[in-house]
């Protein structure tokens, strides 16, 4: 143990001499041009080195808010909500599940949204990894077809009433274009309230179904039947015979043509 702990303290003292001796020579004062010039570049080497630090932080920080950001420039938000209030209206509350609605409506976007994205990839992601553009300005042709998209859908009342909320940091650009601070909440609000008044329309023929069911209960004296479990049979028959899903997953893909 003592000759371990020996060895031990002398290779921390060679390290620290060596270490010791390295630094000394490194921080030497010295006149010579050679040595300014390599610390010169030395510091230009460091200043390279923590720009590209705070450029892969910024790029995971992108990353890991890249669902929020499809949420919010894209049309899944309106997919997502309609397809969820069809499945309520069939009373199917766990068929399909969660998960393939999800995906369902992942793809539907894909679907939609697939001119914009190649848009997007030839004006402003392929020149910046080409060494072309540089970053802002990469950045700003690469929202522009997603800026086209939602002027196309966004609510001009939405857009009013936020603006009129910050009047002051929302104010229109020099070239006339709605700010992205303000573009895209406006839209996705305009997308929610798009998708419920479609929800709405979707309910209907099932709300219709449950009130005949409820009714010709009522008559026959059958009170303590519910009227949910009388009636998903024949909701269930009425979407699979009229194609629902396929009828309103193209009805959906059509309102963005």
């Amino acid at each position: 143990m003592r000759r371990f702990f020996a060895l031990w303290t002398i290779s921390i003292l060679v390290l620290f001499a060596l270490t010791g001796g390295a630094g000394a020579q490194e921080i030497a004062p010295s006149d010579t041009p050679a040595v300014g010039e390599a610390f010169d570049n030395a510091v230009s080497e460091a200043g390279g080195l923590s720009k590209r630090i705070i450029q892969t932080f910024l790029l995971v920080t992108v990353l890991s808010l890249a669902p929020g950001i499809a949420m919010m420039v894209t049309c899944l938000p309106f997919m997502l909500i309609v397809l969820s209030i069809l499945r309520q209206g069939v009373g199917l509350q766990q068929a399909p599940p969660n998960m393939l609605i999800v995906s369902v409506a992942i793809f539907l976007t894909y679907f939609v949204m697939e001119p914009v994205f190649k848009e997007a990839w030839v004006t402003g992601v392929e020149p910046l990894l080409n060494g072309t553009l540089t970053e802002e300005v990469a950045f700003k042709a690469m929202m522009e077809p997603f800026r086209v998209f939602m002027d196309a859908r966004v609510d001009s009342g939405a857009v009013d009433i936020l603006r009129d909320a910050r009047p002051v940091e929302t104010a229109p650009a020099t070239d006339g274009s709605t700010p992205l601070s303000l573009l895209v909440p406006a839209f996705v609000l305009s997308e929610i309230q798009r998708a419920f008044e479609i929800g709405f329309i979707v309910l209907l023929p099932f709300l219709v179904i449950d009130l005949l069911v409820a009714s010709i209960l009522m008559a026959m004296g059958m009170m303590m039947v519910p009227p949910a479990i009388v009636s998903l049979p024949f909701k269930v028959s009425f979407f699979v015979l009229t194609n629902g899903w396929v009828a309103v997953s193209g009805a959906l893909v059509r309102g963005y043509s």
